[in-house]
C-alpha cells in the first residue's frame, strides 16, 4: 500500500500511509483508537471502494483497484472484523459458504457442503459437527469458524481485526497458534491488536499509526521492540506509570453484597451465582477477578435491576441500609451505576448523537415537565466530552462513528453523569488502546478519589494488580478469594480463580 491517504466528512483519517507484507509474514498494525488501522484494512480489503481514497494498492506486484469486498476475496485478501460476520442461527457449514455456495443449477449441494466443511474445520483445530449452529458454540470457536470461511475462499492475504479481544487467555492461545500454523503454509497475515505480548508473540514485523499516519515499521527482534518501544511509537510519549499513583482514602462500607445466589435464566436448576459476599468501601477501587464463565458479569448484572437471571436469595445494602434493585431505574435511583463489558449492544444507542447518550441515564436531570432543555442538554455533554478528552468534532457527532475508546468515554460519561454512590465497571478498557487505557484509569482513580466506590470486573489480571486496592476472586459462582493489593500477584489470582467449588467447600 502505497501513499494511502482518505477522508470522511471533516476528518482526514489518512495521509500518506505506507504498508509491505511479504507471503507467509505475520505483520501487526498498532496504533491508539482512531489512529486509521480499521480505515486502511477497509481500504485494502474493497470496503471503502477504489475512487474513494488517494494512493495505490499492489497485490502480488499488479496494480488493484477494487470495487467492492467480493473483487479483493477473488484475489485472495479476507477480512475478518472485530464484529463477526456470521449468522447465528445457519449452521457452521452453512455460513462457511454463504456466498460461495456448493450448488449445481440452482441447488445447492449438501454432501459436498459438509464434506468440505469438516475439512476445513480439521485445518482450523475445531472438533465441531458442521451441522452445528453458530449460536449453540462460544465466540473462540466462532473466530476459528471466520479462519475457516476465509480458507475456503482461497486466502491468500488474511486481516485480523482485533481476534482476540473477546477471547479468554485459552481461546486467544488457540487462535494465535492457528495464525503461527497458517503463516508456515505461505499465508500472510495482518493482525490488529492492542495486546502487545501477543504481538511479540507472533509477529514478525510491527507498524505503528498515529493520527492517520506511518509512524515507523519495526522488526520483531531485530530492532529491539519491547512494549515500550511499541507504546512510545503508538502514543508519542513514554507511559511510565500506566496507572495513577494514588494514595486512597478509604472510608466506610458503601456496597455491601451478602450471600447472593442467581439462578439461570433458563436452567432453573443451575446456579450462575451462588452464595456471593463481597463489600466495597468508598473511596476504594475493588477488583473482581475470574475465568470466563465464573459469573462475575452476572452477578454484576443481577444486582443492577436483575438485569441477568432469576435471584433467589440474597441483601444488597448501601451505607448499611438495605435496599431493592428490583429494576434497572430502581437500582439507579438507589445509586447505582453499571457499565456494561458489551458497549455497543447494551451500554450505546451507537445511532444516536453524543449528547444523546450521555443524558440518557438521567434525562430529569435535563428535562422539566416531561420535556428535554436541549440547550441544558448540549451543555452538559460538551463539559463532559471536554474533561473526558472524547475525540470528535462536536456532541452531535454520531456515537457509532467513534472509535473503541471514545465510545468507552460516552459510556462512562453517562453513568457519571448520573452522579452514582457506586459504580460498577464491567471490562472498562476491553478493546482500547493503551493511551485510552491510561485516561479512563485516571478517570476512575478520580472517582475514587471524590469518596465513590468502585468495583471493576476485568479479566487482565495485571490492570486489576496495578489498579485496585483489594481484589475478590471467583469460580464457579463463588467466591473464592479476597486479595489486599500488597499481597496480589498474577500468580495468586489464578490459584485462587482455579479452585473448583469443591475444593473450596473443603478449604472454607
Amino acid at each position: 500500500m502505497r501513499a494511502i491517504s482518505k477522508s470522511f466528512p471533516g476528518v482526514k483519517a489518512l495521509t500518506d500511509v505506507n504498508l509491505s507484507v511479504a507471503p507467509g509474514e505475520v505483520h501487526a498494525v498498532c496504533g491508539e483508537n482512531g489512529a486509521g488501522k480499521s480505515t486502511l484494512m477497509k481500504v485494502l480489503s474493497g470496503v471503502h471502494p477504489h475512487g474513494t481514497f488517494e494512493g495505490q494498492i499492489l497485490f502480488q506486484g499488479e496494480p488493484c483497484a477494487f470495487g467492492d469486498i467480493r473483487a479483493s476475496e477473488r484475489r485472495g485478501i479476507v477480512i475478518i472484523h472485530q464484529e463477526l460476520a456470521l449468522i447465528p442461527h445457519l449452521s457452521i457449514a452453512e455460513n462457511l459458504f454463504l456466498g460461495n455456495e456448493h450448488a449445481s443449477r440452482g441447488f445447492i449441494d449438501r454432501r459436498r457442503t459438509f464434506t468440505h466443511a469438516k475439512a476445513l474445520l480439521e485445518r482450523v483445530g475445531l472438533p465441531e459437527n458442521p451441522h452445528t449452529r453458530i449460536a449453540d458454540i462460544g465466540v473462540g470457536k466462532q473466530q476459528l469458524v471466520e479462519i475457516a470461511k476465509a480458507l475456503a475462499k482461497e486466502v491468500k492475504l488474511l486481516i485480523l481485526d482485533e481476534p482476540t479481544a473477546a477471547l479468554n487467555d485459552e481461546d486467544s492461545r488457540k487462535l494465535l497458534d492457528l495464525v503461527l500454523e497458517l503463516k508456515g503454509q505461505g499465508i500472510a497475515c495482518v493482525l490488529i491488536s492492542h495486546k502487545l505480548n501477543e504481538i511479540a508473540r507472533v509477529a514478525d514485523s510491527v507498524t505503528v499509526l498515529r493520527d492517520g499516519r506511518t509512524v515507523e515499521t519495526l522488526a520483531v527482534g531485530a530492532d529491539g521492540v519491547c512494549e515500550d518501544r511499541i507504546i512510545h511509537a503508538m502514543v508519542g510519549r513514554d507511559l511510565e506509570h500506566r496507572y495513577p499513583e494514588r494514595t486512597p482514602r478509604i472510608g466506610d462500607i458503601a456496597l455491601e453484597i451478602r450471600d447472593w445466589t442467581v439462578l439461570h435464566p433458563i436452567d432453573l436448576q443451575r446456579k450462575v451465582v451462588d452464595g456471593a459476599s463481597i463489600t466495597v468501601r468508598r473511596g476504594e477501587i475493588v477488583g473482581m477477578a475470574g475465568l470466563m464463565g465464573a459469573g462475575r458479569t452476572e452477578l454484576a448484572m443481577s444486582v443492577f435491576g436483575r438485569s441477568y437471571g432469576r435471584r433467589t436469595g440474597g441483601r444488597v445494602l448501601l451505607d448499611g441500609k438495605e435496599i431493592r434493585t428490583r429494576t434497572v431505574p430502581e437500582a439507579i435511583g438507589h445509586g447505582l451505576a453499571y457499565v456494561t463489558e458489551d458497549r455497543k449492544h447494551l451500554g450505546l444507542n451507537l445511532k444516536d448523537d453524543i449528547r444523546r447518550n450521555i443524558s440518557l441515564s438521567a434525562l430529569g436531570k435535563v428535562s422539566r415537565r416531561g420535556w428535554v432543555n436541549r440547550h441544558q442538554e448540549t451543555k452538559v455533554a460538551e463539559k463532559y466530552r471536554t474533561a473526558m478528552n472524547i475525540k470528535a468534532p462536536s456532541v452531535f457527532a454520531e456515537t457509532g462513528k467513534l472509535s473503541g475508546g471514545n465510545q468507552q468515554k460516552v459510556v462512562l460519561a453517562k453513568w457519571i453523569f448520573s452522579e452514582p454512590e457506586v459504580l460498577i465497571l464491567d471490562e472498562p478498557t476491553r478493546g482500547i488502546d493503551v493511551g485510552a487505557k491510561a485516561e479512563i484509569y485516571a478517570v476512575i482513580a478520580d472517582l475514587a478519589d471524590q469518596g465513590k466506590a468502585v468495583l471493576v470486573i476485568s479479566s487482565e489480571l495485571p490492570e486489576l494488580i496495578g489498579l485496585c486496592d483489594r481484589v475478590y476472586t471467583m469460580a464457579e459462582g463463588r467466591v473464592t478469594g479476597e486479595v489486599s493489593r500488597s499481597e496480589a500477584t498474577q500468580e495468586t489470582l489464578m490459584r485462587l480463580m482455579t479452585v473448583s467449588a469443591a475444593n473450596h467447600d473443603e478449604q472454607v
